[in-house]
């Protein structure tokens, strides 16, 4: 990839250090040459994701996810190439190289951020117009204050087919960059319309102040109430959060998670500025990665209705999972914290929020709901649903302090509760195993689709070549022992033979075959497996006449699964290797 020196990258890797880098994301410790800890890229309970100092390298062995510091910043932050690099630069002060340098979709990004910006900007001046009318009375009816309005960007999208496409491309956007921005779309006759119409906008901001979406509300009735931006080269509502660029910058160690823009914008107002959402979307993992990032601490502030309880316990199960200490606020005197704060005031709000139970302790509350207690089929329910809960919590104390108050409570001997605890907790290891084991499973056959579709049925073959790529990458001085004979055309998995490629390339014009020169022109897939070529040779002693061997296996398993289509069992090796040398 032009315009990124090998120079470059070098100091890219040299100033940060892999360790360091995954440190800040994961949980590592150490076991000599290598450190281990969960992986970030699947949920897990055993550490199985390493990473080494020597390779500069990490691999999972439950996912198969692998690569250099470059590769992991792309995948933990669902970033392109350049915009790693960029990251990792920022990270030591480095300034990239001023060559007009460019990939085709560091620029796409560009020119979305810069029509959002400029769309924000112009639903914002809407509002203040005749236009806009209606959006400001919205706000004004909600007690939003002209700071609020102003400090979140709020704005008001008119009731008109393209009124904001049309001012964008005077701004000189194209339709391109309008369509996967998501603020225009194609008609049923062909041309481009606005996406937004009479709604009144939330800008979505990221964590660096670039706008990369909307949310609209519509002011009547119609259907759906919340429009979101779609998933775009610089937004995925799955990774976000809103208003979290206002919300990390509060100190406490503290989030408050809401579920819509006004109860954000609300608590915000009152003085909680640790206040955050959800994008349109169900709570996800992703998000809950994002939180982890920010607070130890998490409140869920839902909706008292039977919709917003729901959408609490799915959020408390994603959740369990993170390092996160959970509670949940009780709402009491409205249905929202909006409500509750509109009648009674910020002090009320704080005391909601003061008196938040635990997560274990609201479920627990749930479990009794809707049972009677009073019949011994009731409780014997109750008490089997708080087990299930107890069962669930990660440290030893809270269970004993949850059985001895459940066997108080209900007057079970605490040894029935214990033992009725302990079993649940036996089968939900088990389970867990189990689970872990067909989710890793399934990454690494996902991934083995994607890199080397038929390595079973050519598994000498495929093993031939793995070896030698791992071995050229770990020793490139063993390339001048093949140069003359290997071929791209030898290679049974089209991955192998493109990453082949790039090294042989790269050693012919003696450049260096490290993972980070790669990177730029592997798939995140490709460096993956070419993580776990590598790590699968650390530590052997890398030889001439083994990957002389290697070479030969290739000739041979190709030879053998060539015989029948083109007739060449009986030509001796050299015959047969100008077979395809001749289309070098």
């Amino acid at each position: 990839m032009p315009g990124l020196s090998d120079e470059f990258i070098r100091r890219i890797k040299d100033e940060n250090d892999i360790n360091d880098v995954v440190s800040s994301y994961v949980d590592l410790r150490n076991h000599g040459r290598y450190s281990m800890g969960l992986c970030p890229f699947h949920n897990e309970k055993t550490p199985s994701f390493a990473v080494y100092s020597d390779t500069q390298s990490f691999y999972c062995f439950g996912c198969g996810a692998g690569g250099d510091v470059i590769t992991f910043i792309r995948d933990i932050e669902n970033l392109d190439y350049l915009d790693a690099v960029k990251f990792l630069a920022d990270r030591v002060g480095l300034a990239l190289p001023q060559d007009g340098f460019d990939d085709g979709k560091a620029s796409l990004r560009r020119q979305i951020y810069d029509a959002n910006r400029k769309a924000a900007k112009f639903y914002n001046s809407v509002l203040y117009t005749e236009e806009g009318k209606n959006g400001l009375d919205y706000f004004k009816k909600r007690q939003l204050t002209e700071k609020t309005v102003t400090h979140f960007g709020l704005g008001y999208a008119p009731d008109r087919w393209d009124l904001l496409t049309r001012y964008l491309r005077k701004q000189g956007f194209t339709d391109t960059v309008l369509l996967q921005a998501d603020l225009a779309k194609k008609s049923r006759s062909g041309s481009l319309i606005d996406v937004f119409r009479n709604r009144v906008m939330f800008p979505i901001i990221d964590l660096k102040g670039n706008v990369v979406g909307f949310g609209g509300r519509v002011l009547d009735d119609s259907k759906p109430k919340y429009l979101n931006t779609s998933d775009t080269y610089v937004y995925k509502k799955s990774d976000n959060l809103f208003a979290l660029n206002f919300a990390k910058n509060e100190g406490s160690g503290k989030l408050i998670l809401c579920e819509g823009y006004m109860d954000v914008i609300s608590y915000h107002q009152a003085g909680f500025t640790n206040a955050v959402a959800g994008l349109g979307t169900a709570f996800t993992p992703g998000q809950a990665k994002l939180l982890s990032r920010y607070a130890d601490e998490v409140i869920l502030s839902y909706d008292a209705d039977e919709a917003g309880q729901k959408a609490t316990k799915r959020t408390l199960g994603i959740l369990s999972d993170s390092s996160l200490s959970v509670k949940v606020a009780i709402l009491t005197g409205g249905k929202d914290s909006d409500e509750i704060i509109k009648k009674y005031g910020s002090e009320k709000m704080r005391e909601i929020l003061d008196s938040a139970v635990s997560s274990a302790g609201y479920e627990i509350q749930s479990a009794s709901e809707k049972i009677d207690r009073s019949t011994p089929e009731g409780m014997a329910k109750y008490i089997s649903n708080s087990c299930k809960v107890i069962a669930n919590m990660a440290s030893a104390v809270s269970r004993d302090l949850y059985i001895s108050k459940l066997s108080s409570e209900t007057g079970v001997l605490r040894q029935a509760i214990s033992s009725e605890v302990d079993k649940i907790r036996r089968r939900k290891i088990n389970d867990g195993k189990k689970k872990e084991q067909r989710q890793a499973s399934s990454f690494k056959i996902q991934n083995d689709a994607a890199v080397n579709p038929d390595r079973q049925r050519k598994l000498a073959w495929y093993k031939a070549e793995e070896n030698l790529i791992g071995m050229l990458v770990s020793s490139p001085e063993l390339y001048k022992d093949i140069k003359d004979k290997a071929d791209k055309n030898m290679f049974a998995s089209d991955a192998d033979s493109r990453i082949f490629s790039i090294i042989k390339t790269r050693l012919d014009d003696g450049r260096g075959v490290e993972m980070s020169y790669l990177s730029a022109d592997l798939s995140r897939e490709e460096m993956s497996h070419l993580s776990r070529l590598v790590t699968s040779r650390a530590g052997l002693k890398n030889t001439s006449s083994e990957i002389r061997e290697c070479l030969n296996t290739m000739i041979s398993e190709k030879r053998k699964f060539d015989i029948e289509s083109s007739g060449v069992g009986d030509m001796s090796d050299d015959d047969f290797l100008k077979l395809f040398n001749r289309n070098n």
